[in-house]
């Protein structure tokens, strides 16, 4: 039987690079724990109009915005 590849033996892909969806800033993702967006204190779903992820200031401002309301 042959033995299944851990997740060490996989590379990791890379990021994307993306354009937020808020501001039109480019921003990389890693789709994974290690993105920067795993480190922010806010976790926010995508708005039901929204096509990909935020850059990280648009995050922040959402983030702000959700806890006035």
């Amino acid at each position: 039987m042959p033995l299944r590849p851990t997740s060490s033996d996989t590379p990791a892909p890379p990021p994307r690079r993306l354009i937020c969806a808020g501001c039109g800033a480019e921003f990389s993702c890693t789709m994974d724990g290690g993105c920067w967006c795993s480190a922010e204190p806010a976790h926010l779903p995508l708005p039901s109009d929204a096509v990909d992820c935020l850059c990280p200031e648009c995050l922040r401002e959402a983030a702000k915005a959700s806890r006035k309301s």
